[in-house]
């Protein structure tokens, strides 16, 4: 594994409705081995149209770091989990960072032996 970090890595981004609906994404995304981290931020405040409307929510942002070979695991796992009908996901590549970091980010993401 390269230590550079280069689209080895990404970051994953997903909003819900609540604080206890974050945590118990970003928790359950980690035991799952699906990402190696994650971190709950909000409230924010979202605006988006939806059904026609434009809408606004108070929402909080669960950001969570896995492998690229892990990403489709990943998304699977969220869909699974995740309270709204289309959830938004999306994943930005790692293209650097501490190599210690990246290597403990895709260790992580390995099932445990």
């Amino acid at each position: 594994m390269s230590d550079s970090g280069s689209a080895e890595r990404a970051r994953v981004e997903t909003t819900t409705d609540s604080r206890a609906s974050a945590g118990a994404i970003a928790r359950s995304a980690v035991e799952h081995r699906v990402a190696a981290c994650a971190q709950v931020m909000g409230p924010i405040t979202s605006f988006f149209r939806w059904e026609g409307e434009v809408q606004d929510q108070e929402e909080w942002l669960v950001v969570l770091k896995t492998a690229t070979d892990r990403l489709s695991d990943l998304t699977a796992h969220l869909l699974e989990v995740h309270p709204y009908d289309v959830p938004e996901i999306i994943s930005v590549p790692i293209e650097g960072g501490n190599p210690e970091y990246l290597a403990w980010l895709a260790d992580e993401t390995r099932a445990e032996t």
